[in-house]
C-alpha cells in the first residue's frame, strides 16, 4: 500500500511512520519543513497554514490512503486542526486519494450520554483547547458530503511513549477503561491499531477509539 503520512515528523506521526515501514508499505512523509525527515522515505511538502487545492492535489498525488497526525499545540494555533480536516475532505479526492485517516483526540469521547470527556470538571485544562479542536474536527468529519472514505481514531486518554504492552481493544464514542480503571495506551499500540485499520479498512466513515 502507499501511504502519505502528513506530519511525519511529529512524535504521533513518526511512530505511525515507523510502522508502516516495518509492514512494507510505501510511505510518503508529508510535512512542512523536509529537512526534520530522518527516514530514508519520499518526502513531500505543504504548509498547512496556507495550503490551496493545487498544493494538496501535489502532495497526494497517487496514494492509497492519507494518514494525518496534526495538531495546533506547539505553535497556539488550534484551529488549524478543524480547517485542515475540512481541506482534506474537500480536496483529497482531486488528487486521486480515496481514503483519509485521521489522528483524533479522546477529549469527544462519551463518559456518559451526550456528556464529553472534555467536559468533565477532571479534565485537565492545559489539554483543553487541544481537545476542543479535535472535537471540531469530528464534527467536521460527520457532517461533510465529501466522497473520501475516512476513519477517525481516538486514543486513549493517556496516549504515552514506550514499545507495545499487548493486544488493544476497540471502541466507538464511548469512553472505555480496563480493569484498573485506567484509559491508556502506548504511541506504539496506538500506531499499530492505525495500520490494522489503514489496512483492513473495517470502520469507514466512522470514529473509533483505542485503549487496553
Amino acid at each position: 500500500m502507499k501511504l502519505a503520512v502528513l506530519g511525519a515528523t511529529g512524535w504521533i506521526g513518526s511512530t505511525i511512520t515507523h510502522e508502516a515501514i516495518s509492514r512494507g508499505h510505501e510511505v510518503i512523509a508529508v510535512v512542512r519543513d523536509a529537512s526534520k525527515v530522518t527516514q530514508d522515505i519520499s518526502v513531500r511538502t505543504l504548509d498547512m497554514t496556507q495550503m490551496s487545492a493545487q498544493d494538496i492535489a501535489t502532495a497526494f498525488a497517487g496514494v492509497d490512503a492519507v494518514i494525518a497526525s496534526i495538531g495546533g499545540r506547539a505553535a497556539q494555533n488550534h484551529e488549524v486542526v478543524a480547517h485542515t480536516a475540512q481541506q482534506l475532505l474537500q480536496h483529497l479526492p482531486k488528487a486521486g486519494s480515496p481514503r483519509l485517516l485521521w489522528v483524533g483526540g479522546a477529549g469527544s469521547l462519551e463518559v456518559a450520554p451526550g456528556v464529553t470527556l472534555v467536559s468533565t470538571p477532571e479534565f485537565p485544562e492545559e489539554y483543553k483547547a487541544e481537545a476542543i479542536a479535535q472535537g471540531e474536527a469530528l464534527t467536521v468529519f460527520r457532517t461533510t458530503d465529501s466522497a473520501i472514505k475516512w476513519t477517525y481514531v481516538s486514543p486513549a486518554a493517556m496516549i504515552f511513549p514506550g514499545e507495545s504492552e499487548g493486544p488493544y481493544r476497540l471502541g466507538g464514542d464511548e469512553f472505555f477503561t480496563d480493569s484498573a480503571g485506567q484509559s491508556r495506551v502506548s504511541v506504539v499500540d496506538y500506531a499499530k491499531a492505525m495500520l490494522d485499520e489503514a489496512e483492513s479498512a473495517k470502520h469507514i466513515n466512522q470514529r473509533i477509539s483505542v485503549a487496553y
